[in-house]
């Protein structure tokens, strides 16, 4: 019986870690059938290493999605190694230091800039580097930390999260009428290399433990990565616009 993502291809950002939801979202996308390539940065040699432990192996990119060098040259990278594109995956997030961990009234526009940018105009960045590679029925899918809440420690993060699901929805009005879909995968906390990246992640997972109707388990990205692999496959083909929430239930209920 062959994979939901069977004959895709898949490009797929921010595999830094076995613990990344991206690593999972390539494990299970090749699983499927999918051919994948994925993009790195600042340290390919790092995404590269990882890689090597994926069922099959997948190419690495350097990729600066603020460097508009690295984004012009991208599809050509690409289609010599796939030919074309049927998904991409965005996992891409970064905010200065003094952006996070309770300092959002005293940061500098510079560094909410930079959030802005990393975070949530390079869906838009990257989806339109790779535009003439996605045919019909090609699905965009991004990952997003439910920006309804102001969370503790999040901060700058947080506006930049609700930029991204802005960008996603003005997304899917646009390339809708060419049949692809760009949608959001919101997910728990999972202990990533980008989470310990916050002062006082602990603090903002605890809620997970106290308040989610389901038991949520911060070292299993696999739940996350599946909703990633079902939203890139044929079994959500008028879903766009909407924001899937991988979360234990959590954004549904109060106190």
């Amino acid at each position: 019986m062959s994979g939901i993502l069977e004959g895709k291809r898949i490009l797929i950002t921010g595999v830094l870690l076995e613990s990344s939801i991206a690593f999972h979202a390539a494990k299970l996308a090749q699983e499927q059938g999918a051919e994948v390539i994925l993009t790195a940065f600042p340290r390919p040699t790092l995404t590269e290493r990882i890689a090597k432990k994926l069922p099959k192996p997948a190419k690495v990119i350097e990729l600066d999605v603020t460097n508009q060098e690295h984004l012009d040259r991208l599809a050509g990278l690409v289609k010599d190694e796939l030919g074309g594109l049927d998904g991409i995956v965005h996992s891409i997030g970064f905010a200065p230091q003094d952006a996070l961990g309770g300092n959002f009234l005293n940061t500098p526009f510079e560094s909410v800039a930079t959030a802005m940018h990393v975070s949530a105009f390079s869906l838009k960045s990257l989806t339109m580097a790779l535009r003439e590679l996605l045919g019909p029925g090609s699905s965009v899918v991004g990952m997003t930390f439910d920006a309804q809440y102001a969370w503790p420690q999040y901060d700058w993060m947080g506006p930049a999260k609700a930029a991204l699901e802005a960008t996603s929805r003005y997304m899917a009005r646009d390339l809708g009428k060419d049949d692809i879909r760009c949608n959001l995968i919101s997910a728990g906390p999972i202990g990533s290399m980008a989470a310990k990246s916050i002062p006082g992640f602990g603090e903002l997972a605890d809620v997970w433990n106290h308040r989610a109707p389901m038991e949520w388990d911060m070292a299993d990205p696999e739940p996350a990565g599946k909703g990633i692999v079902a939203l890139l496959s044929d079994w959500f083909p008028k879903t766009t616009g909407e924001i899937i929430h991988v979360d234990g239930g959590l954004h549904a209920v109060g106190a």
